[in-house]
């Protein structure tokens, strides 16, 4: 172990990281729709915003969308140098059943070396890391070049409207380099899972069950659609094989809805249902080539049944991301995991998507790293280790003065 662990600041650090994790996950942020009072991330903004100013910290609030604000710390040495952007989101997905949690999921309760609470994990335990780590910095008056921008957004969860609105009003021009602080047990995270998120509505006519040959039922050519996306995962997994960070490329229903409109009852066809399609690629895959493919499958599907209508509709689609170890980025953040952790780095990938897609998109370079349990986000009981957190706040201080500082 580093003997950095054991120093004044990292006892610092680690108080202040506890203390700010709290703080934020007792502000639920969870976007519970327009107009819900409380239900979306002004609070938990404002929080942040106004801590990186009590901390002498440059900072600015955006509204993305009415209680929905983006909040950007700015961090300049006044040297010429590189720009190194840390990113982490104000919102959380919901809480669910609260009386299936063992522990208030707003509660931020501390028990036996563990913080438990939603956000904890995913993602603001690691939004506390990044705000302390470049606080440290300037309490121990560390020196650099360059300039540190703290990308705070909303609606990471959803469509990502808070980094598109963060990219659009011109702030990662510039920037060289960028951490997204997400729960990866620590890892050295240098690729990551696309994602297409793909409506496929299917019409018929209505009817009564009991009389279906005066009908047409769509729910028959959804079925025919679901096994034939089942074809196309197979073929993908067996052309592709096992990515050593992401593994499988998958395409998942998620949503059947039918009837989409009305009350469903047993005896009667529905005119319409539809079926949403969760698909996760890996960089070898093109995105275009995949939305071909299941055109070819509904255009099949319509030659073979002249009842059969379906429309597609693209939801969402971000390209999966790979970054280069010899990336400066990458080794800065594989150095200080070296360094504070006294233990040598793996190298992992994200299963999901995260607001690195787009940044990646405006070819900066990105790493995900930060604390938490890969598999506990979005779970009942959430929770984050303690000693993750402050060791998460030192990485990220240190990646920050290696790669500022050019030392990589």
């Amino acid at each position: 172990m580093s003997n950095r662990l054991t120093n004044q600041s990292y006892t610092r650090d680690r108080e202040a990281v506890i203390k700010l994790t709290q703080a934020l996950v007792r502000i639920p942020s969870v976007y519970r729709g327009e107009g819900v009072n409380g239900g979306n991330e002004e609070a938990a903004a404002n929080y942040a915003a106004r801590h990186l100013r009590e901390i002498g910290i440059e900072t600015h609030i955006e509204e993305v969308v009415p209680g929905r604000p983006n909040v950007i710390g700015i961090i300049d040495s006044g040297t010429p140098g590189k720009t190194l952007l840390f990113e982490g989101h104000t919102d959380v997905v919901t809480e669910g059943d609260r009386s299936a949690w063992k522990y208030d999921p707003f509660g931020a309760e501390i028990v036996e070396g563990r913080m438990y609470g939603r956000g904890t994990n995913d993602t603001k335990g690691n939004l506390a890391c990044m705000i302390t780590a470049v606080h440290s910095i300037l309490q121990d008056k560390e020196e650099f070049s360059g300039k540190i921008i703290l990308c705070i957004p909303c609606d990471e969860e959803g469509l990502m409207i808070g980094i598109k609105h963060f990219i659009k009003q011109g702030w990662a021009e510039g920037v060289d380099g960028a951490i997204i602080c997400e729960p990866e047990e620590n890892n050295v995270c240098i690729a990551q899972r696309g994602a297409i998120r793909l409506q496929v509505d299917f019409y018929g006519k209505m009817a009564h069950g009991a009389i279906s040959w005066s009908g047409i039922n769509p729910n028959w050519r959804l079925a025919r659609f679901i096994t034939e996306i089942e074809k196309l995962e197979k073929a993908e997994t067996k052309r592709l094989g096992e990515d050593p960070y992401l593994k499988w490329p998958s395409i998942t229903p998620t949503i059947i809805q039918s009837p989409v409109k009305g009350d469903a009852q047993i005896n009667v066809i529905p005119e319409h249902c539809l079926l949403t399609l969760d698909i996760r690629t890996v960089p070898e895959q093109n995105h275009d080539d995949i939305l071909q493919a299941i055109e070819n499958i509904v255009t099949g599907m319509k030659a073979e049944d002249p009842d059969c209508r379906i429309e597609l509709t693209v939801l969402d689609n971000r390209p999966p991301t790979a970054t280069s170890k010899e990336d400066p980025v990458v080794k800065a953040i594989y150095g200080a995991v070296e360094e504070i952790t006294g233990k040598e780095p793996v190298y992992n990938g994200v299963p999901g998507a995260t607001d690195g897609t787009f940044l990646h998109m405006e070819g900066i370079p990105i790493v995900t790293i930060g604390a938490g349990d890969r598999e506990i986000p979005h779970q009942l009981n959430e929770y984050v280790d303690i000693e993750e957190l402050a060791e998460t706040t030192a990485i990220y201080k240190e990646a920050a003065l290696r790669f500022l500082n050019d030392r990589v």
